[in-house]
């Protein structure tokens, strides 16, 4: 994602074997990199989906958009997403 390696995955084990998966922090990270870097609308939306399913460690999303030199689109992120997480009236 960006400049960082992945150094943990998930793991799903079936009756097949082990299935490692992204975590989904580093997805989301994933998918905001395609929006920072190349303005993908469309990764930007998955990362909204992401977050709205998951947990996910919002520090740690602000830590990994500065060091990618992204705060000004991390922010507009967090607009779109605090917008989609209201409450309906």
């Amino acid at each position: 994602m960006g400049e960082e390696f992945v150094t943990k995955t998930a793991v799903i084990k079936n009756k097949y074997g082990s299935l490692r998966l992204l975590r989904p922090v580093d997805s989301v990270k994933d998918r905001l990199a395609a929006f920072y870097h190349w303005n993908d609308r469309q990764s930007l939306e998955q990362a909204i989906m992401i977050c709205k399913t998951k947990h996910i460690d919002m520090k740690e999303i602000e830590r990994w958009s500065k060091k990618e030199g992204a705060l000004e689109k991390y922010r507009y992120f967090m607009e779109l997403l605090k917008e989609r997480t209201k409450p309906s009236s």
